[in-house]
């Protein structure tokens, strides 16, 4: 059996669920208030529910094999060693960066450079920057690393963007997603203040994959539709109507630009046509990365392509799963506890 974490609340529950279902693993949870799930497309997977700030936790401790929450919950909270590690760093939702936000009345200050300073003359009068965050571990590395020696962390556990109005701390360290709250509440970032880009990532405990190959197993088909689907998502489908002598003329007129002829080149297969007029007509495929959707299209109409259509696949399966060949080598690497 196989036991996935997941955020039980917050602003990762509906979109964790969401990126699962879009995967096809979608969770079968008959109540919200139930703190326990199944997904029938993987028989013998039990989900749990739990706080997002507690998943990277519960993955550490052995309780779950797998789990979905925040990069910087995992990155604060947990030192790797051998027993965890991240499998799918970005899920592609969750999206936030960890940042170093000043007053904006500190007119002179823009950079982590201009906060060492200010902490230098700080110290000189007898005081220290005092910094809210939540992010102990991280803000105190990010600092260190900045040249910034002096200063003070101030647990905070409400919300932390008062901390400098209230007067309990001078600036703070804190997520943020599109900068509005910290204007509202009159503060700036830095320009060299991002700590951590943080999103949604999936963790596994390495030593209970190791133990349960029935889990591994069932960890590997996980991986594969999360890759394939995160894959899709930059790719698009796009068929068009071309005439030509033979599929293979069609063929070589659409190879002509490489960049939008497809991932491996096109599918070219005879349309049969009511309409007999001479050259044969050719559904002719490719699959084309979405930045080079209208390239690909005018290249199609370039060669005699019409009645093009567009659409987005579900998944897009590589020769194998990059994040399970990573998984393996960790598993090899890793001590056996």
């Amino acid at each position: 059996m196989l036991r996935l974490a997941l955020p039980s609340k917050g602003e990762l529950e509906a979109p964790a669920l969401a990126f699962l279902k879009a995967c096809g693993i979608g969770v079968n949870r008959p109540n919200s208030r139930q703190y326990t799930a199944e997904i029938p497309g993987l028989p013998g997977t039990t989900v749990l529910f739990q706080r997002a700030a507690d998943v990277a936790a519960k993955v550490a401790e052995g309780s779950v094999d797998l789990g979905i929450t925040g990069l910087d919950t995992v990155r604060e909270t947990l030192h790797f060693g051998s027993r965890v590690d991240v499998l799918i760093e970005d899920l592609d939702f969750g999206g936030c960066d960890l940042v170093v936000a000043v007053p904006e009345t500190w007119i002179d200050v823009s950079s982590m450079a201009d906060m060492v300073e200010v902490a230098e003359e700080m110290r000189a009068q007898g005081m220290e920057l005092r910094v809210a965050t939540k992010y102990n571990r991280l803000v105190r590395r990010f600092f260190l690393e900045k040249g910034l020696n002096f200063f003070s962390l101030v647990a905070s556990t409400g919300a932390i963007e008062v901390a400098p109005t209230m007067g309990f701390a001078d600036v703070i360290a804190d997520l943020t997603s599109s900068g509005t709250t910290l204007r509202e509440n009159g503060l700036k970032t830095l320009s060299d203040g991002t700590i951590l880009n943080s999103q949604a990532c999936l963790l596994g405990n390495l030593d209970a994959l190791r133990r349960d190959p029935e889990a591994l197993a069932t960890t590997k088909a996980i991986l594969e539709r999360m890759e394939a689907c995160l894959r899709a998502r930059d790719y698009f489908t796009v068929t068009a109507n071309i005439r030509g002598e033979s599929a293979e003329a069609v063929g070589m007129f659409v190879m002509n630009e490489p960049d939008v002829a497809g991932m491996q080149g096109p599918t070219v297969s005879k349309v049969y046509s009511r309409h007999e007029d001479g050259l044969e007509w050719y559904a002719t495929t490719v699959v084309v990365r979405k930045d080079k959707l209208l390239p690909a299209i005018a290249h199609l109409r370039g060669v005699g392509g019409s009645g093009v259509t567009v659409s987005s696949p579900t998944y897009v399966f590589g020769a194998g799963s990059e994040a399970y060949q990573r998984l393996l080598g960790m598993l090899d690497q890793a001590p056996v506890a």
